[in-house]
């Protein structure tokens, strides 16, 4: 985890969004070794870069002489230099350089730089007033686990507020209202009220259900591609915006685990960028071919189109059609397959307002 100058931003309004957590800033591969990368998160638009060792730094991408951003600037070593007047900071938000006058340094010249913890092939940013707690960043070691070519990740950019994302991945009883035959149950999922768990700092959704025959996207692996198959999902949300969704399939005794069973492990998280606009990662992990390169790319393409075609059009416009991020306001029918993204929600908002009064 990367050091960091503490520079409390000027006063702004209190955060729609719960501050003490960690969230995805970009995946690795998103921030390559020289370019200085940019984007907003929570409403601030942040600068990226790996120092000239690899380690990824974060601060906030705005000069404070004249407010000029600075993923405009050049880099110099591990240091950046402002486009505007070059005024130069260090990876720590320090300037270190002023070229101007006597080249005396105000004592005001820092950019607030933000902690970075780089795992599981994400950046994963602290953007609290607070010292930072690892502690509250998510066990998510199995995407790190095992043969290269068996994970794979993407990035989605969303018109909607992240809470209508993370609704959309604790009820999976729209999949086969939505999706197409890849993941179509066959109408077995709709009427299976999932078994919810509530955590201090998490809710855990899970369904298990029979059908004939299994998941397309595991029915090939199957002994009888044909014949009825087990299956589960099991979800689990972890504040502030990550759901880790395991899913598999077996044919005879075994069970529904992704130690008995073809499945795949997934990550889904969300940042907002602000209360109407969201970044959205997919990270899948399989059990099965995991050396077969060509497959995961033809997966992960799959998976990133099925939810730009389906789920996102359906997401926006609702977002649309709400005209808001307060989704209470507009006093929501609820149902019995609601119970897992209520639940989320209404424990996102007690941490979100438990934190504001501390």
């Amino acid at each position: 985890m990367n050091s960091h100058v503490s520079v409390k931003d000027e006063a702004r309004p209190a955060s729609p969004f719960l501050q003490r957590a960690w969230y995805a800033a970009a995946l690795s591969s998103e921030v390559g070794p020289t370019e200085l990368f940019h984007r907003k998160l929570l409403n601030v638009n942040v600068l990226i870069y790996r120092k000239q060792d690899g380690t990824p730094v974060a601060m906030r991408d705005r000069c404070p002489h004249r407010f000029a951003p600075m993923h405009l600037g050049k880099r110099q070593g591990d240091e950046v230099s402002c486009l505007y007047h070059a005024l130069r900071f260090n990876s720590e938000g320090q300037c270190v350089h002023n070229p101007h006058g006597s080249g005396a340094i105000p004592k005001a010249a820092k950019i607030r730089a933000y902690p970075l913890i780089e795992k599981y092939g994400y950046i994963w940013i602290w953007m609290a007033d607070e010292d930072p707690d690892p502690s509250l960043l998510p066990d998510y070691t199995p995407l790190e686990e095992g043969h290269p070519n068996g994970v794979a990740h993407t990035y989605m950019y969303m018109n909607a507020n992240y809470e209508l994302i993370i609704d959309n991945v604790m009820d999976l009883s729209h999949i086969d209202h939505v999706h197409g035959e890849i993941i179509t149950t066959r109408g077995q999922l709709s009427p299976v009220v999932p078994k919810v768990i509530e955590g201090e700092r998490s809710i855990n959704a899970r369904w298990e259900w029979k059908q004939t025959p299994a998941m397309h996207i595991f029915s090939k692996f199957m002994p009888d591609t044909e014949a009825e198959a087990r299956q589960f999902f099991d979800i689990t949300w972890r504040q502030p915006a990550n759901i880790q969704l395991s899913v598999g399939a077996i044919q005879g005794t075994g069970n529904l685990d992704l130690k008995d069973c073809v499945g795949q492990y997934d990550l889904h998280t969300t940042t907002p960028e602000t209360e109407t606009t969201t970044h959205y990662w997919f990270s899948t992990r399989r059990n099965h071919i995991v050396e077969d390169g060509e497959f995961n790319a033809f997966k992960i393409k799959a998976m990133h189109e099925a939810f730009v075609t389906e789920d996102g059009p359906i997401i926006e416009e609702t977002q649309k059609e709400m005209g808001t991020s307060d989704f209470f306001s507009l006093n929501p029918v609820l149902m019995s397959n609601d119970v897992a993204p209520v639940k989320v929600r209404r424990l996102l908002h007690k941490l979100i307002e438990a934190e504001r009064g501390a």
